[in-house]
């Protein structure tokens, strides 16, 4: 079942308008007709609807079920990514907003080989958004999480102190029980920030200045993780913990 996002001055009366790039998809991509059922997203709520009308410019849906669908994690993940190489951070969005992220900021390390000029960084930014939309849809969340532009690791440490856990997966942590430990003290409704570094890793002074502002060092096991794997199985063990003990 499709699903498309609105914003609130969309929906009256159990009567939302679907319009912009998501009506030309619905008429001429999908060629959806009267009658046929989708979600619709709204302020973080999502609804079954039905198709009644197209007009010029919009789609007239009827709301026929509300709150149909919950896929909101208890907890809110924000994902501090060290700037990688390439299109991997492509495939870190994707996946992060699959398993349940809300925010996403790229970060500029000491390791970081990539370097983005300010122009470079609007549009980049531009396309990561889409493809969070994207990859909010397909994965039927209620809300499209946002992804910020690039930060220094100084800004986004500043950021990541007003949450209530800074989580650091670090290849030198002693073993799997810091995890367990950490993840035992997550509850509903917290913040959590977790930090992956870009290739290379973290630089020792760069992890030194998240334990002195709180951050947790945390071992995802034995072996060296690329960067995108390290984010993956992060988020994903925070979203499984979450969703099976909360």
């Amino acid at each position: 079942m499709f699903n498309f996002f609105i914003s609130p001055e969309q929906l009256n009366s159990g009567i939302a308008q679907i319009q912009g790039k998501d009506f030309n998809h619905i008429k001429n991509v999908l060629r959806m007709e009267k009658g046929e059922k989708f979600l619709v997203s709204v302020s973080g709520v999502s609804h079954l609807c039905s198709l009644k009308e197209f007009t010029t410019d919009s789609v007239i849906c009827e709301i026929i079920e509300e709150n149909y669908l919950d896929t909101a994690l208890p907890i809110n993940i924000h994902l501090f990514q060290g700037l990688p190489k390439s299109d991997k951070l492509e495939l870190i969005i994707q996946k992060a907003v699959e398993l349940g992220v809300t925010e996403i900021t790229p970060v500029e390390m000491a390791r970081s080989i990539v370097k983005l000029e300010p122009k470079k960084k609007k549009d980049k930014t531009e396309r990561w958004q889409a493809i969070a939309e994207s990859s909010a849809k397909q994965s039927k969340r209620t809300i499209i999480p946002t992804v910020h532009e690039p930060i220094t690791f100084k800004n986004a440490i500043s950021v990541a102190k007003s949450t209530d856990l800074i989580i650091l997966p670090f290849e030198c942590a002693n073993g799997m029980d810091a995890l367990k430990s950490v993840l035992a003290e997550i509850k509903q409704g917290m913040m959590v920030s977790v930090f992956i570094g870009p290739e290379g890793g973290f630089d020792e002074s760069e992890v030194q200045t998240a334990i002195d502002n709180g951050a947790r060092l945390v071992s995802l096991g034995k072996r060296i993780l690329r960067t995108e794997t390290a984010s993956i199985l992060t988020v994903g063990a925070l979203m499984l913990h979450t969703e099976m003990n909360l």
